[in-house]
C-alpha cells in the first residue's frame, strides 16, 4: 500500500496508535519496534481490540485484509504525517532549545488559542515517535500548529524538519544539556540550529530570536523573517522582570501598550518564555487584552515549576528534568527569595565526560548562598566530597524530609528524568 492509499484510510478513521495499552476502536495501529518490544506481535492483539487496520514490517504477523507489510514502520508513520502536513497551508511554529521549551510551547499555545483553532504538542511526544504521532493529530480545521522538538544528539532536529516542515521556529536558548550526545556546548548549538538552518532554506522562513543571547544572533543570520524580543535593545518586544515572589510578574515596555502581565511561573528565568509568547501573539496579531489573558491564566503542570504547598511549605517542584544551565536558573532564583530555604536536588544526566566538572559547579554555586538545609541525591553527586547531606535516590530524600518536618519554608525539589525527584513530595 502506498502513502497515498494509506493516507485515504487516515482519512476515513484519523486516528493512530502506537501502544496497544491505549488504543481505542476504530485506531489504525502502527506496530513499532523497540529495544525491547517488537509490535508486531501485538497486531492481532490490536485487531482482536478493534484497531481497523494494522501496519507492520514482518511478513509473519500479516493477517489478510487487516494489515499493511512495508518495509519499515516508523519510516512509514514518518511519511504518512509528512504527507498529512502537506495538506495544511497554514503557520507551523517549530520550538527547540535546551530549556523552557515545553513552558514556552504552553505560553504560545495559550496565548494563540485564545483567537486561532491551535493545534500542539501533548506531553513529551517531541522525538521521532512523538512528532510524527503529533502532527497526525492536527485535524482539517487547524489555523495555526506548535510542534516542540527535543533532542540529544546531532541530527535529530533536522530529520524533524523534514517531517514538520515549519514555516517559523523559535530556539529557547543553547544551554549545557545533553553534552554526552551533542559533544559539547558547540555541538549543542549546532543541533538546535538545525533548526534555523531549515527555516534558512525557505524563501519565507521566520525566526523568534531572544535577541540577549549573542550566540542566536550569528545562528539566525541568512533567514529571511527575524522577529527579535529581549530585555533591551533594537527588539519588537520588550519587557523585565519587576517580580519573582512568589510568582513572576513581566513589566512589557515595547511592542505594545506598557503593562504587567502576572503570570502563574515560578522564577524570573521565566521571562525569556514569557516574552516569547508575547511576540509570537503579536506576529500573529492576537489583541493585546488576549495575550495578557492567555499567559495570567497559564497554570504549569507535569512537575515543571509547579508550586505546589505542602502544609505550611511552598515547594518549587521541578522535578521534570534537570541540566547545568537549568539547574543553576533554578538555585539563584531560590537564593534571591526571602525565608527559610531548603535545596533537594537529584543528580544531572546526560552529561559525559563533563559530567563530574558540572556536578561540582554547581555544589560550587550551593556553597555561596545561605541555606536551611541542602539534599543532594544520586548519581556523580555520590562521588564528590562536599558538606551536604548525600543520598542514594529520591525515597530516602523522602524520609528525610519527613524526619526534618520543615514549617514554614520554601523548598526547590528538581533533577533529571531519571532521578524521579517528584516522588519526594508524592
Amino acid at each position: 500500500m502506498s502513502v497515498e492509499a494509506l493516507y485515504q484510510l487516515y482519512l476515513e478513521h484519523p486516528s493512530v496508535q502506537t501502544d496497544t495499552r491505549r488504543l481505542k476502536p476504530g485506531d489504525i495501529f502502527f506496530a513499532l519496534k523497540g529495544d525491547n518490544f517488537n509490535g508486531n506481535t501485538f497486531a492481532a492483539k490490536a485487531i482482536e481490540a478493534g484497531a481497523v487496520h494494522a501496519v507492520i514490517d514482518e511478513e509473519a504477523f500479516a493477517i489478510p485484509g487487516k494489515t499493511t507489510l512495508v518495509t519499515d514502520v516508523l519510516e512509514t508513520l514518518q511519511q504518512l504525517a509528512l504527507h498529512h502536513r502537506r495538506q495544511f497551508n497554514t503557520p507551523f511554529l517549530a520550538i527547540t532549545g535546551s530549556n523552557g521549551k515545553t513552558t514556552t510551547k504552553e505560553l504560545i499555545h495559550a496565548v494563540l488559542s485564545t483567537r486561532y483553532k491551535t493545534y500542539t504538542t501533548e506531553g513529551n511526544l517531541n522525538n521521532h515517535i512523538g512528532i510524527p504521532l503529533t502532527l497526525l493529530k492536527i485535524k482539517q480545521d487547524a489555523e495555526i500548529a506548535v510542534v516542540e522538538m527535543g533532542a540529544n544528539h546531532r541530527g535529530e532536529i533536522a530529520s524533524y524538519c523534514r517531517i514538520a516542515e515549519p514555516t517559523h521556529g523559535l530556539i529557547t536558548n543553547c544551554g549545557k544539556a545533553h553534552l554526552e550526545g551533542f559533544g559539547g556546548i558547540e555541538g549543542v548549538r549546532k543541533g538546535k540550529g538545525e533548526l534555523f538552518d531549515y527555516l534558512r532554506t525557505r524563501t519565507h522562513g521566520y525566526a523568534f530570536v531572544m535577541w540577549d543571547y549573542d550566540y542566536l544572533h550569528d545562528m539566525s543570520k541568512g533567514i529571511s523573517g527575524v522577529i527579535k524580543y529581549g530585555t533591551t535593545g533594537d527588539v519588537h518586544v520588550a519587557g523585565t522582570a519587576v517580580r519573582s515572589e512568589p510568582f513572576l510578574e513581566v513589566h512589557i515596555a515595547r511592542g505594545m501598550q506598557p503593562s504587567n502581565i502576572r503570570t502563574q511561573l515560578v522564577g524570573d528565568y521565566n521571562l525569556p518564555n514569557v516574552l516569547a509568547a508575547v511576540t509570537v501573539g503579536k506576529t500573529f496579531d492576537v489583541t493585546e487584552q488576549e495575550i495578557i489573558r492567555g499567559i495570567e491564566q497559564y497554570t504549569p503542570s507535569n512537575s515543571r515549576s509547579q508550586l505546589v504547598q505542602s502544609g505550611t511549605n511552598q515547594v518549587i517542584l521541578d522535578a521534570y528534568n534537570a541540566n547545568p544551565s537549568s539547574m543553576r536558573l533554578a538555585i539563584e532564583n531560590l537564593a534571591r527569595q526571602h525565608g527559610d530555604k531548603i535545596l533537594i536536588l537529584g543528580a544531572m544526566a546526560e552529561l559525559g565526560s563533563e559530567s563530574l566538572q558540572e556536578h561540582q559547579g554547581i555544589i560550587d554555586l550551593i556553597s555561596q548562598h545561605q541555606w536551611k538545609a541542602v539534599v543532594l541525591v544520586g548519581g556523580d553527586f555520590l562521588q564528590l566530597k562536599h558538606p551536604f547531606t548525600s543520598l542514594r535516590n529520591a525515597a530516602e530524600a523522602r524520609e528525610w524530609l519527613q524526619q526534618l518536618a520543615p514549617q514554614q519554608s520554601l523548598l526547590l525539589v528538581k533533577g533529571s528524568r531519571s532521578m524521579q525527584m517528584e516522588k519526594v513530595i508524592a
